[in-house]
């Protein structure tokens, strides 16, 4: 299933976003991270699991009494398809709209800012290679 048609909602980024950075965990361990931000309970984070597994968001290994969840679309994907459905309905298509708006409104570290110069000359390089 494409993620396309799936569309994580804000609640499943967040938890894909914990066994992102985390790896597989319990409902039980995804749900003490998220409740440090988010006043949620515990069957609540359960049933929410169970719908993204449903939907093929997560992979779930049954073969210990406890239930291990694992992310079954990878984070850069997701980061890509998210930001092109926004650059394409609130940017007009326009990426350069986008990096403007987050530049302007970011305060963004001096090791950012670097990360960014080099990205993109390595754009500019792969362009003027590519002509």
């Amino acid at each position: 299933m494409a993620l396309k048609q799936l569309r994580p909602t804000e609640s499943e980024l967040e938890i894909l976003g914990v066994l992102w950075e985390k790896g597989p965990s319990t409902v039980r361990e995804v749900h003490d991270i998220l409740s440090q931000t988010k006043d949620a309970g515990y069957t609540t984070t359960l049933k929410l699991m169970q719908i993204m597994h449903e939907k093929a968001l997560l992979q779930r290994d049954t073969s210990s009494k406890t239930h291990v969840y694992t992310a079954a679309i990878s984070q850069q994907k997701t980061q890509e398809q998210l930001v092109n459905k926004m650059i394409d309905t609130v940017f007009g298509g326009s990426a350069s709209q986008l990096v403007m708006q987050a530049l302007g409104h970011h305060q963004s570290s001096e090791e950012e800012l670097e990360k960014i110069r080099q990205y993109l000359s390595a754009i500019e390089k792969q362009q003027k290679d590519n002509r």
